[in-house]
């Protein structure tokens, strides 16, 4: 008789040995852009109600907490339903593509595998990873663009808190940020050792996003230089938005 699924919730044991090796070895690089077939992509979904548009910062830290939670969740270790796909994802490059939905679009976008997070009021959605041209329908007839909110000022990160500091100069829109946020929050589960990796999954993996100005973002870019532990960058690709080799975040694991 074969095994029932995994039913969904933080790795642990061996499932979670491999969702953290597979992360610190990251993207394989396979994808080639010339081919649209190796091209594969984990959509994003924000809640973007229109009455009541969420605060910028919070929708990325759910962001955040979303791609990370798909990302050390059991059902993509080996044995779990989204498996396959993940690595598959892993196998090409680490795109992400972020979409908006309000609505009955929202609620229909829930009914698609994957995880929710929500942080103040704030929900996005992390969805199992598919090739580009293979998206759900019910994701797929949602908007990239449109996705622009202002800027917040949420103080200082709690201490303790794993943080993703955004390159302020960039002026990324929040789609692109959402996508950036969670290329950081998977460097963040890798450059952390395991105690801290547990703990981080005990406490519910809450994530600090915040931007950096100038002169923190150069005491960061300095100490990433440096190899300083507990530090990783995320360098884009420069598809859209940025230029090419461009430092978008640098994740900060703490302690």
């Amino acid at each position: 008789m074969t095994a029932p699924p995994p039913p969904g919730g933080p790795a642990t044991g061996a499932s979670l040995d491999w969702c953290h090796a597979r992360l610190r070895a990251g993207s394989a690089g396979a994808e080639d852009p010339e081919d649209r077939g190796t091209v594969r992509s984990m959509p994003i979904v924000l809640h973007l109600p229109k009455a009541d548009l969420p605060a910028r910062t919070p929708l990325l830290e759910a962001v955040a907490g979303a791609v990370a939670a798909l990302c050390l969740d059991e059902r993509v270790a080996p044995g779990g339903p989204w498996h396959e796909a993940y690595g598959a994802w892993l196998d090409a490059r680490m795109r992400k593509i972020a979409r908006r939905a309000r609505g009955a679009q929202w609620r229909t976008a829930l009914d698609v595998p994957g995880v929710t997070c929500e942080v103040d009021g704030c929900m996005a959605r992390a969805f199992v990873p598919g090739p580009v041209d293979e998206v759900d329908a019910r994701l797929g007839r949602l908007q990239i663009g449109g996705t622009e909110l202002e800027r917040d000022d949420p103080g200082p990160p709690p201490p303790g808190v794993p943080v993703v500091w955004v390159d302020a100069a960039l002026e990324m829109t929040v789609g692109k940020a959402a996508a950036q946020v969670g290329h950081g929050v998977m460097l963040l589960a890798a450059v952390m050792d395991r105690p801290r990796l547990e703990g981080w999954i005990a406490d519910g993996l809450p994530v600090a996003v915040r931007e950096a100005g100038p002169d923190r973002w150069r005491e960061l870019s300095a100490a990433v230089t440096a190899e300083s532990p507990g530090l990783a960058a995320v360098v884009d690709a420069g598809y859209t938005e940025v230029a090419p080799g461009s430092l978008t975040v640098i994740a900060a694991a703490g302690e």
